[in-house]
């Protein structure tokens, strides 16, 4: 009889797991923690009672960072990598080495009618955002980023960066083209949480946002605000997010700062991943673009919750990045990978060809 019951059970197993293959991917979730390697993973794991969310990922893989024109890439040309699928300069944004312009899986994914979203803790002109939307040979030139988002805009963007639309240097305020084009502009996390449907533009703070413990959950909040009105659409969507404080935190060689951007940025990964549990077609990808600040943990207790870290740098290093990925697709991110190879399988499950 206990023979009958395991083989039954391994059966049903197997007949969950082929369901569990056979689903479609209709909407991608692409959460990317800025600096965030393996020690920040584990560093936030062990404070928070040696749990994350992302510990329910069913697979995980690594890919290399390296840029074009260094070993150790910036956020601008690993966000292009990822975005894009293109390696370029350190410095350049949705361009390829030879400043032609590279486009991203949001913007494939937006030609096809799917709904898109960012939802950022930098300025949404930022170099990581803006590898998913501009095409700039320079970062720096947020100005001119802020006039590729209103040109490529998607639906729901949500971060700081209130300047750069609308204290600029030419005096013009991109809000207004916004505003024409039928968007809700919020101004406080209270007024993103009133609206309910169509296409936002919160900009809620006039440069980055706030450290964690200034900004509470506005992270996890509002990924969950961009998931509900972006899963009205009918044809799908493409969400990214970014956790972009991890590497301001590694840069400053704060532990505690890394951390607790960490477990922030873990708590938006707990909704997208509650919300793909629930829909069934949703496949969400959580990697970094880099590590920074060469992060090593020296100590840790899992009972009090307490990590001690020491840095070998204050920039960022060349080590491989975690992938983790969970839903419909997740295994095609396991394994070691080149960061440009992100994009194509994106695109894969989502069934969109381009030329």
């Amino acid at each position: 009889m206990k023979t009958v019951k395991t083989f039954l059970l391994a059966v049903l197993c197997c007949v969950a797991v082929s369901t569990f293959a056979e689903q479609k991917v209709r909407n991608i979730i692409f959460m990317i923690g800025d600096g965030m390697g393996i020690n920040q993973v584990y560093a936030g794991m062990t404070v928070n009672g040696n749990k994350l969310y992302l510990e329910q990922c069913p697979y995980s893989g690594f890919h290399k960072t390296y840029s074009s024109s260094s070993y150790i890439t910036d956020s601008a040309a690993g966000g292009t990598a990822l975005a894009c699928g293109q390696k370029t300069k350190n410095g350049m944004v949705g361009m390829s080495p030879d400043t032609l312009p590279v486009y991203s899986s949001m913007y494939a994914a937006q030609q096809k009618g799917l709904a898109t979203g960012i939802v950022v803790t930098c300025v949404v002109t930022h170099a990581t955002p803006a590898a998913f939307y501009a095409h700039q040979p320079s970062r720096k030139m947020y100005e001119e980023i802020a006039e590729d988002l209103i040109r490529y805009t998607p639906d729901v963007f949500i971060g700081g960066g209130r300047k750069h639309l609308e204290n600029r240097s030419d005096s013009v305020n991109l809000t207004d083209s916004l505003r024409s084009r039928g968007y809700q502009i919020a101004y406080s996390q209270e007024e993103l949480q009133a609206i309910k449907s169509g296409k936002i533009a919160a900009l809620l703070a006039e440069s980055d946002m706030p450290r964690y413990s200034s900004r509470g959950d506005m992270l996890p909040n509002s990924v969950e605000k961009a998931i509900d009105v972006l899963s009205q659409s009918k044809k799908g969507f493409f969400l990214m997010v970014e956790g972009s404080q991890i590497d301001y935190r590694g840069h400053d060689n704060d532990t505690e700062g890394v951390v607790r951007e960490m477990i922030d940025f873990d708590k938006a990964v707990g909704k997208a991943i509650e919300f793909a549990k629930k829909d069934k077609h949703t496949l969400v990808i959580i990697t970094a673009d880099h590590e920074t600040g060469g992060m090593s943990l020296q100590t840790g207790n899992f009972s009090n919750g307490t990590v001690t870290a020491q840095f070998t740098t204050k920039g960022h290093t060349g080590v491989l990045v975690p992938i983790f990925a969970y839903g419909p697709g997740a295994e095609k991110f396991s394994g070691i990978m080149e960061n440009t190879a992100l994009k194509q399988k994106c695109l894969d499950l989502l069934r969109i060809k381009t030329k």
